[in-house]
Parts: structure tokens; C-alpha cells; sequence
């Protein structure tokens, strides 16, 4: 069985810029590991792309902080992460919930058999959002997420997408 690591969204304005909190912060070291255990070619990683326009935008009316605005220094996958992973496959997506990615990931699950786990951030928006989508695309395929590699906007709503993936049956560690 292949097993693939999805990285989400480890930008700079997540950790420590617009958008960056303490518990974003902390568990760099542990997503660095957990990249680290896998193969070099079983690595994919999502990057959140917004444009200029990204404050007229419904997301931008909601959450009227500017952050990871295309070829801006916080839309950047922070450098010591993305040194960890020269040979990730990287997607950019303009909302919380890739399909490119889950239909990357189907084509591959039909080739052969897949496991994929998730990390990073925002357990409460991005994460979930890509684990219930792969979940929707591969509803046979093993989709686990590594809590300690996580941060939520809050350990709050951490902790309350962790029990939503639970009871979508996606394996929360």
C-alpha cells in the first residue's frame, strides 16, 4: 500500500504572519518529522491563493484579513517546511477544499491502493475541508489525520473539526 502525505497549507501567514497564532507556531517541528517519515515522491501539499481582489471577494467580505496573496512572502509555504519537501506535488487553491487535489488523488487511488494522511493548518477550515472532500472521492480509502500536527484557529474549534472527522469516519491520531 502507498501511503501519501497531504501537507495543508504551512504558509507563513498561518504561522506567524496575518493570519498566524501561537498553536500554528508550535507544531512546526512535529509536521517537519512527520515529513520527514514519508517518502520524498508520496508528498502533496496545499497552498491557500488568493489575488489582489481577495477582500471583494465572499471569503474576503467574511474573513477581511488580507493573507496569502499570490507571490507575496505569506503566501509562501514556510522555507524550512518546504525544504523538507523539494519533490512535493503543490496546489494551489483559491478556497478551503481542493478538488484538484481530491481528483489527483482519486486517479491515483485507481491505480493502486492509497492511505493518506493529513496535516497542518487550519484543522477547522482547511483540514477538514480536504479530509471530508478526499473522504466524498475515495469513500474506501484510509484518511487519517495526525492531531498533533494540526492547529486550529482556535484549540476550541481544533478540537471541534477533530469530532466532525471523527464522525466522518476519517481516523483522527
Amino acid at each position: 500500500m502507498r501511503k501519501i502525505l497531504v501537507v495543508i497549507d504551512m504558509q507563513n501567514d498561518f504561522i506567524d504572519g496575518s493570519l498566524g497564532t501561537a498553536e500554528a507556531q508550535a507544531i512546526v517541528g512535529q509536521v517537519k518529522e512527520k515529513i520527514r517519515s514519508y517518502e520524498a515522491e508520496n508528498i502533496f501539499a496545499t497552498r491557500d491563493t488568493h489575488g489582489a481582489e481577495y477582500l471583494q471577494t465572499s471569503e474576503g467580505r467574511h474573513l477581511p484579513v488580507e493573507h496569502c496573496i499570490r507571490g507575496t512572502k505569506g503566501w509562501e509555504i514556510r522555507e524550512d517546511i518546504a525544504g523538507e519537501m523539494p519533490k512535493a506535488v503543490i496546489v494551489d487553491k483559491p478556497t478551503f477544499g481542493s478538488v484538484k487535489l481530491a481528483g489527483l488523488l482519486k486517479e491515483v487511488s485507481e491505480k493502486e491502493e492509497i492511505q493518506v494522511e493529513l496535516v497542518g493548518l487550519c484543522t477547522d477550515i482547511c483540514v477538514v475541508s480536504n479530509a471530508l472532500l478526499l473522504k466524498a472521492y475515495m469513500p474506501e480509502v484510509r484518511i487519517l489525520v495526525d492531531s498533533s500536527c494540526c492547529a486550529g484557529v482556535t484549540p476550541g474549534s481544533h478540537e471541534a473539526a477533530l469530532a466532525t472527522m471523527r464522525m466522518c469516519q476519517i481516523e483522527v491520531q
